[in-house]
């Protein structure tokens, strides 16, 4: 449960940075003049749609994740996701960037935003759920540092959960959007937004510190690895 309570966390306090990259997708839907409940029915389907794919980048993690589930190699996974965590924030924005414009990325990226801006045109309810899928796609390092949370929960449904928590975690911001938009200002938004790498890095060394065996209850738990048994033949 505290997995699934980190992952909601994860996308409440970075859903400011959602604002940012996924905020103007939203705003460009057709809702104009609509009224609230309208607003709030397409809102939901849209955020549905990149909660549906947030939960199936958690299932195919969450496997990954299962196959490399012997408890000291979940262990090690633990410190290793915990330092990505700590590097996605240490490593220059530059080197990021380059790497999700460079190569088949950028190509792929391209053809999802050109297939976004054809659908944001239509009005009907697929579409919009369609729209929020292709939108789960674009690259995105909060969305990379949940997938991360996922791996280690080494299971497909657990991690399918786990995304779909954190997903369920940006909603409140991401609604706010249709009605608050303008009273938000830019200030503040990004004072917010400059808590997040402190966030990512506190949530880094705890997710070390659960690899580190420690004994600590619930912060670091001790896993006794399982032995095989060996008969004395004597």
């Amino acid at each position: 449960m505290e997995l699934f309570i980190t992952a909601f966390t994860i996308g409440l306090v970075g859903s400011l940075h959602c604002i940012g990259m996924c905020g103007p997708i939203a705003l460009a839907l057709p809702l104009g003049n609509k009224s609230a409940v309208t607003k709030i029915v397409n809102g939901l389907i849209y955020n549905l749609g990149r909660i549906f794919t947030y939960s199936f980048f958690g299932l195919f993690f969450g496997f990954f994740g299962e196959r490399i589930a012997l408890a000291s190699t979940q262990q090690h996974l633990s410190i290793v996701i915990g330092s990505l965590f700590i590097l996605s924030v240490l490593v220059p924005k530059k080197i990021t960037n380059k790497l999700e414009v460079s190569g088949w990325v950028g190509s792929f990226v391209n053809q999802i935003k050109q297939r976004l801006a054809k659908l944001i045109r239509s009005s009907n309810w697929s579409s919009k759920f369609l729209v929020g899928i292709l939108n789960g796609l674009l690259p995105c390092g909060l969305v990379y540092a949940a997938i991360g949370g996922s791996i280690s929960t080494s299971s497909p449904f657990a991690g399918a959960l786990f995304m779909a928590s954190f997903g369920f975690g940006t909603l409140p911001m991401m609604f706010s959007v249709y009605f608050f938009a303008n009273m938000v200002s830019i200030t503040l938004r990004n004072n917010i937004k400059k808590l997040i790498p402190v966030f990512l890095i506190v949530l880094g060394c705890l997710f070390i510190l659960r690899g580190l065996n420690l004994g600590i209850p619930y912060l670091s738990p001790k896993i006794d690895v399982a032995r095989p048994f060996i008969q004395d033949c004597d």
